[in-house]
């Protein structure tokens, strides 16, 4: 998953300058139209019962990584959409419930289209990030 511009920023300015690098205990998970790149934009869900989802930082969620790549244990279920969200081609990470800055972002390997009365969710495995 490429990080975003504001995390390559924040890690650069805590590493070489000092500065404190807060991370959320929670991450929110933000669903996608229309893809973001490094510098945010992109459209994201909207209406319809649309949230996104929180996931607590931790290794039951999170379990320890020693190999460079990390993934989701448990599932991440959205709301039953009562309207129709579109077809979700992206995902990114959030420190906050709503605005926030974006952490790092993916496109989905296969988008769905999620109409009226569908459930989007992640199952354990799906949110995978490897650094390199």
């Amino acid at each position: 998953m490429p990080k975003s511009d504001w995390l390559k920023n924040a890690f650069l300015n805590h590493l070489y300058n000092g500065a404190t690098l807060t991370l959320p205990a929670t991450i929110y998970i933000a669903l996608y139209t229309s893809a973001p790149t490094t510098a945010g934009g992109g459209t994201e869900v909207a209406g319809g019962a649309y949230a996104r989802v929180a996931i607590t930082r931790n290794t039951t969620n999170f379990p320890t990584t020693s190999n460079g790549t990390m993934a989701n244990a448990v599932i991440a279920n959205y709301a039953q959409a009562t309207a129709a969200w579109g077809s979700i081609v992206a995902a990114a990470s959030f420190d906050a419930l709503t605005g926030g800055n974006m952490i790092k972002f993916g496109v989905m390997l296969t988008p769905r289209t999620i109409g009226v009365g569908d459930q989007f969710s992640f199952a354990p495995g799906a949110i995978l990030d490897t650094e390199t």
